[in-house]
C-alpha cells in the first residue's frame, strides 16, 4: 500500500495515521476497524468473486466501503499495519463448531502482530463478536475485553487455543502464513454446502453501546446488552437498512439460495 491508500485506509476507519507503530496505536485502530467496517457474508450471496490479493480486499472495503468474513477482514487489516509500521505475520486456525469439533484447516486467519514498545498481540478484526481489543499473545491468564473474557491455552504441538468465556473458539497454528495460503479455505466457504456461510446471511458490527446485525430480514439491534429485534418488511426496507447501519449501499436484496 502506498502513502495515499494508507491514507484512504485511515480515512475508512476514522483513525489518524499513527506517530509510530506501538501498542496503543494498535489498540485505537482495532477497535476503529470493528467499529467501521463490517463482517458480512454478503458476496457469497451476491455472486460477487472473493479475490484474496492486498489490492482487491483494500479496494472492498475502503473504495466500495464493504466488509467481509475472516480472510478478507483480517488480510485487509493486516496490509495497512505493514503499510504503518508493524510487524505482521499471518496465522491460519481450525474453528470449533457448536459442538466442539474443529472444521477444515485454514478455516480462519488471524494476526499476530509485533509492536515498536516491545509488545505482542493477537488481532483479530475478522471473527464476528469477538475480542474488540488485541490480545496479549504471550499472556496466559484471563484477559478482560469489552467483547468478554478472553483466555489464550497453549496446547499439543505448539497450537494456541482461544478461548472466550469458557468456551473453545479456534485453534491457531502459529506457522506463519502468506494469504495465497487461504484460498482454499475461502473457496470452501463460498461454495460448499456445509460452510455455514453459504446457509446464512450476515452483516454485523460494533457499536460504541452493543451491536447491530441484519441476518437475512432479522434487524438485531444491542444496546448495554438489551437486545431489540425488528423485521424490515421490504426489499426496500432491508437495503435502507444496510445503508443506514453499516454504510453499504446495494442495488439488489441479498438471499440465500432463493430464500428470502
Amino acid at each position: 500500500m502506498n502513502i495515499e491508500q494508507t491514507d484512504a485506509y485511515l480515512r475508512r476507519i476514522g483513525v489518524a495515521r499513527p506517530a509510530a507503530p506501538t501498542s496503543e496505536a494498535l489498540r485505537e485502530l482495532h477497535l476503529a476497524h470493528l467499529r467501521s467496517v463490517p463482517f458480512e457474508n454478503l458476496s457469497i450471496h451476491l455472486g460477487e468473486e472473493i479475490e484474496l490479493t492486498d489490492e482487491a480486499l483494500v479496494a472492498k472495503i475502503v473504495q466500495a466501503r464493504r466488509g467481509g468474513f475472516c480472510y478478507e477482514l483480517n488480510g485487509a487489516f493486516a496490509a495497512l499495519l505493514t503499510a504503518l509500521g508493524f510487524d505482521v505475520t499471518l496465522l491460519q486456525g481450525r474453528v470449533y463448531d457448536d459442538e466442539g469439533r474443529l472444521g477444515i484447516p485454514f478455516d480462519h486467519l488471524a494476526l499476530r502482530v509485533r509492536t515498536r514498545d516491545g509488545g505482542e498481540w493477537l488481532a483479530d478484526v475478522g471473527f464476528g463478536a469477538h475480542s474488540q481489543l488485541p490480545l496479549v499473545f504471550g499472556e496466559r491468564g484471563v484477559q478482560a475485553d469489552p467483547g468478554g473474557t478472553f483466555r489464550l491455552v497453549d496446547r499439543a504441538e505448539g497450537d494456541l487455543e482461544v478461548v472466550k468465556d469458557g468456551t473453545p473458539q479456534y485453534l491457531l497454528d502459529r506457522r506463519p502464513r502468506a494469504l495465497a495460503d487461504f484460498t482454499a479455505g475461502a473457496w470452501y466457504h463460498r461454495t460448499s454446502p456445509d460452510s455455514h456461510f453459504t446457509r446464512s446471511l450476515v452483516c454485523s458490527i460494533v457499536t460504541g453501546e452493543g451491536r447491530v446485525t441484519l441476518s437475512g430480514r432479522t434487524l438485531t439491534s444491542t444496546v448495554d446488552g438489551e437486545r431489540q429485534v425488528t423485521e424490515p418488511a421490504t426489499e426496500a426496507e432491508v437495503l435502507a437498512a444496510y445503508e443506514r447501519h453499516f454504510g453499504i449501499r446495494l442495488e439488489r436484496e441479498p438471499s440465500v439460495r432463493g430464500i428470502r
